[in-house]
């Protein structure tokens, strides 16, 4: 439970980036392009010639550095072109896409609860953001949304892959750096944060505590449990997230919204608790099948 407990707390986290960004007033670009390049400041720290030698698990970092830049920049895309509510709820597609794909990518035993309940908990997402209320009224927001939600699917199945031979800080910190310099490529000087001033001091240490700490749990964990429960998991950033609306923003949440806020921390805790005996092998100790898969 310990691990389960880690991803959790990870995922808790990163709901609480609006406390420091929102004040911070950064762009979701420049926000984006702020964490990635204080995630990496560790890399030189953690560089290990063994981790190398291992070439499927180097390119999954890789492939976890571009797929990181481009779920921020359409995650933020999303949010930054409204309605909030819309972006999130198709960026969080991504858990049940993982929940569906881990077994396949991965050759990990496939989770009946988690596949049960990353639906049951994207029904109570939908609730909890009043999404039922014409939400998806702008398409555009939806396919920004959309798309971020099958790059985090990149990022959870390349940071499963990766964890063969990288630590949870190198995996953090090594791919950073790769997602920092795509962001600088695509967008340039847009990308860029303002003058160091009090603002961008704070969303610095909003990109330390709901960025590496969170990252830190979040990969630590997911090394012993399977991907596919660590995806339902992950749907405690935006009940975080909008518990933090309601309770320091004074946003509002209806009684459907309640109801959906409980019936994602409902699906998250049944699934956290599936026995895991009948699986035989312990996640870290499962044989990893040959190939470039």
């Amino acid at each position: 439970m310990r691990h389960f407990v880690m991803v959790a707390l990870g995922a808790t986290l990163w709901g609480c980036w609006s406390l420091f960004l929102r004040p911070a007033g950064l762009t979701g670009i420049q926000s984006a392009f702020l964490s990635m390049a204080l995630l990496s400041l560790p890399a030189p720290f953690v560089l290990r010639r063994e981790a190398f030698r291992d070439r499927r698990a180097t390119l999954a970092l890789v492939v976890l550095g571009f797929s990181d830049a481009a779920n921020c920049a359409l995650f933020f895309g999303g949010v930054q072109r409204g309605p909030v509510a819309v972006a999130v709820l198709t960026h969080y597609l991504a858990p049940l896409l993982t929940a569906l794909c881990a077994p396949w990518v991965l050759r990990e035993r496939r989770s009946p609860r988690a596949l049960l309940g990353a639906p049951l908990t994207l029904v109570g997402l939908a609730l909890l953001l009043d999404v039922h209320r014409g939400g998806l009224a702008d398409p555009w927001t939806a396919l920004l949304g959309g798309g971020s939600a099958l790059f985090f699917m990149a990022n959870v199945l390349a940071s499963k892959e990766a964890s063969r031979a990288y630590s949870p800080l190198a995996i953090s910190a090594l791919h950073s750096p790769i997602a920092t310099l795509a962001l600088l490529l695509v967008f340039g000087r847009e990308a860029l944060p303002p003058a160091l001033d009090s603002r961008l001091l704070l969303a610095s240490c909003g990109v330390l505590l709901c960025g590496f700490v969170a990252s830190l749990l979040f990969y630590a964990g997911l090394r012993r449990i399977p991907t596919a429960t660590a995806s339902v998991l992950t749907y405690l950033e935006p009940l975080t997230a909008a518990l933090v609306g309601v309770i320091v923003f004074g946003e509002t949440l209806g009684p459907l919204g309640v109801l959906g806020g409980l019936v994602v921390l409902g699906s998250g805790v049944w699934v956290a608790s599936e026995p895991r005996a009948r699986e035989g092998v312990p996640v870290q100790d499962a044989p990893v099948p040959t190939g470039t898969g």
